[in-house]
């Protein structure tokens, strides 16, 4: 009776792990206003130092089309204040090296110390696969903070990066 009811119940869980649905991506959709919709992924990530870090990619769509596709990086506000002048640099580990410029979206005036935004168009055009990276992010007055990113976090970025707002 007991071996029954355990057969039974390992019989119900594999049934219910089979039949789950698929696991829903974390790109969200935002219609924050008449005429503007933004789609956003957001990350947690830690540097090199353990230190955490948000990481949101993000594209926003206005009445006459795409105004821009940015990551912002927040770091632990009094651990981190990001040089909001300088690029940040993106590595793969291999060949390939990219520059993101320091770039507010339209609706941004500023952000804290512990914050900023960059234009990632020229880097998500040109990443092909989703490999691990490292953000390296300057600092004030010190070096530059690295953050890595794995590769399931790419391959959402890449995903927000194709989808489009009809």
């Amino acid at each position: 009776m007991v071996r029954q009811l355990i057969g039974i119940f390992i019989c119900l869980c594999l049934q219910f792990l089979l039949l789950a649905p698929p696991a829903l991506a974390s790109v969200h959709v935002y219609h924050e206003r008449p005429g503007q919709t933004t789609l956003r992924s957001q990350q947690s990530l830690r540097d090199l130092n353990d230190h955490s870090w948000q990481a949101i990619l993000f594209k926003r769509y206005r009445p006459d089309g795409l105004d821009g596709l940015y990551l912002r990086l927040v770091g632990f506000p009094g651990v981190a204040d990001v040089d909001p002048k300088k690029p940040l640099t993106i590595n793969t580990g291999t060949a390939l090296e990219w520059q993101a410029t320091p770039k507010l979206d339209p609706p941004t005036p500023a952000l804290p110390d512990n914050t900023n935004q960059y234009d990632f168009t020229p880097v998500m055009d040109n990443l092909q696969k989703a490999i691990p990276l490292t953000l390296a992010v300057p600092l004030q007055g010190k070096a530059p903070s690295e953050i890595i990113v794995p590769p399931y976090a790419v391959k959402e970025w890449r995903e927000l990066a194709a989808q489009t707002i009809e």
